[in-house]
């Protein structure tokens, strides 16, 4: 076809297919770099800094009381991030106000990264923060308790049946939320920090209880390690077994699942 136009014409046709190819040739070469420049460089795990810790649902602080004594009592600078409201609000929020409190401990310690321990809904929190706050290139290690990564048929229950007394993060927990069908698309458990899910088979409150489990993650239901125990939903913070499952996780080594050989020792 390029034959039955006149010399100039040609030269024209020649000149835009060339520039559309190279303007192609940049675009895609600026669209490697941008993914390039975006990669996540996994933190070091040998460096265990500061650790914060996220209340679940409702905010209460007191619940985590004695896995921050039983943190700091292991050397490590342990806190508490207080979430804003009554704790019942956006877990989009929670999760900026949890980007704000990482950024202060790792300008107040000069640490490179931190630990971030979630009980309940606060997993959720950890999770949006990594994925959509910055946390990826901060966090070293997330470690979440009995956490409703999927939902808690609890909270689809109130959205059915009392929604005018289900609170926007109630809503945002409940299964097949918009918020947790995002949170939950593609990869559970992106680059940066690794994840462990701890929490109990015989929770009453995240139903179904496997609902705190995530592809990628090191899971560890209670029951692997004491196969008879009976753990609610608000022991979690409090049992033996879990504390020293998360001192054990946030230590220097790589995640390691105990095992029932480890029932006793963790028991005590």
């Amino acid at each position: 076809m390029l034959n039955t136009l006149s010399p100039a014409r040609r030269r024209f046709v020649l000149l835009l297919v060339g520039g559309v190819a190279s303007v192609a040739a940049v675009g895609a070469l600026l669209a490697v770099r941008g993914l390039q420049s975006n990669a996540v460089h996994p933190v070091a795990q040998d460096s265990p800094g500061p650790v914060l810790l996220v209340p679940g649902y409702g905010g209460s602080l007191v619940s985590l009381d004695e896995l921050v004594a039983a943190l700091r009592a292991e050397g490590r600078d342990a806190s508490v991030v207080v979430p804003p409201g009554d704790g019942t609000g956006d877990l989009r929020e929670q999760a900026r106000t949890l980007g704000a409190a990482v950024d202060a401990a790792l300008a107040r310690t000069g640490a490179p990264s931190v630990d971030v321990v979630g009980y309940s809904a606060g997993g959720v929190v950890a999770r949006l923060w990594v994925r959509d706050y910055g946390g990826a290139s901060q966090a070293r290690r997330v470690v979440t308790l009995g956490s409703p990564q999927h939902g808690t048929g609890v909270a689809g229950l109130a959205v059915e049946v009392v929604p005018g007394q289900c609170s926007v993060a109630c809503q945002q927990l409940a299964p097949d939320s918009d918020l947790l069908r995002q949170l939950n698309a593609g990869d559970e458990t992106p680059d940066g920090p690794r994840f462990i899910s701890i929490w109990t088979t015989t929770d009453q409150i995240v139903t179904p209880p496997d609902s705190a489990r995530l592809d990628g993650a090191l899971n560890i239901p209670v029951q692997s390690i004491c196969p008879t125990t009976s753990l609610a939903h608000g022991d979690l913070p409090t049992s033996p077994v879990v504390l020293h499952t998360v001192e054990l996780e946030l230590g220097a080594g790589p995640p390691v699942a105990p095992t029932p050989r480890d029932c006793a020792r963790f028991s005590s």
